[in-house]
């Protein structure tokens, strides 16, 4: 199955293209490189944009040949980028899609969501947003589990795409307030506290211990995290101090803090805060 790399000519592409070559070397994927024209304009302008953009794509495609010995092909797309992106990837059948870091608007970013965020909405497939610039196969992973399906799908996806292969790989849990809420709290003693803390972690640890046993190819660090200001923020937090260049998570999540994890402020978070690389698998 092939990668599909979607470009938009800017140099945040060029990142994308580049994680998306070494993943294919590194796999054998051959590339679909992918550029979306707006259809919402005049005819002759979008066939110029469509004929320029054609251009760039061929002689894309030849340099990674040419350089890489990466079978490349391109591709125009027709339409919201967000929607053609993920209609590409089906029809393709594409394994991944690798995309650029996104122009960073905060307001709209608040109240429309990234393009790398649309997309995944529309798209069945992973989607990888290639934040740094790449200089080999990932080395140290951080896996995000809320002990659900869809994050455990997440971490066998990752697996499956050959992500962990060669990598240092540590499994992170934000573990969830312990014992009675905010209320009861105030009426119970620190010993009475402390005793539901421990006894959080204890069972926290025990599952991830079982989802490392159910994932981990190799050796695995197990990181079990307080949250900070946000889910989000603990797990970057965790991301950087294990020196990370990959984060991976599912698109949603179970109940409670981590519910709506891919719509919700989460994924939305890593995804505008990571300075690392992250990979977001949607739920089937």
């Amino acid at each position: 199955m092939p990668i599909l790399v979607a470009t938009d000519f800017s140099t945040r592409s060029d990142r994308a293209l580049r994680r998306a070559t070494l993943i294919a070397r590194q796999t054998g994927a051959r590339l679909v490189l992918a550029h979306a024209v707006d259809d919402d304009q005049p005819p002759r302008i979008r066939a110029a944009e469509e004929r320029e953009a054609e251009a760039l794509l061929t002689e894309l495609a030849t340099t990674v040949f040419t350089v890489d010995g990466v079978s490349c092909t391109s591709a125009i797309l027709v339409g919201d980028p967000f929607v053609a992106i993920g209609e590409a990837a089906a029809r393709l059948q594409a394994s991944l899609v690798v995309m650029g870091p996104h122009r960073r608007q905060t307001l709209r970013d608040v109240f429309v969501g990234t393009t790398v965020e649309r997309t995944i909405r529309n798209s069945e497939t992973p989607v990888i947003m290639a934040n740094a610039v790449p200089a080999g196969s990932y080395d140290r992973v951080l896996v995000a589990t809320d002990f659900s399906d869809a994050s455990l799908q997440a971490g066998r996806r990752a697996a499956s795409l050959g992500l962990l292969a060669s990598a240092s790989v540590a499994f992170a849990h934000v573990m969830e307030e312990p014992g009675p809420g905010p209320i009861l709290r105030s009426a119970s003693t620190r010993a009475d506290l402390a005793a539901a803390e421990a006894a959080s972690e204890t069972a926290a640890g025990e599952r991830l211990g079982e989802v490392m046993t159910a994932l981990a190819t190799g050796p695995a660090v197990p990181v079990l995290l307080r949250p900070e200001t946000s889910v989000a923020a603990a797990i970057l937090t965790a991301a950087r101090q294990h020196r990370a260049d990959l984060v991976v998570a599912g698109s949603r999540g179970a109940s409670g803090r981590w519910s709506r994890f891919m719509l919700g402020s989460v994924a939305g978070d890593l995804l505008r805060d990571a300075d690392m690389d992250v990979l977001v698998v949607p739920s089937g």
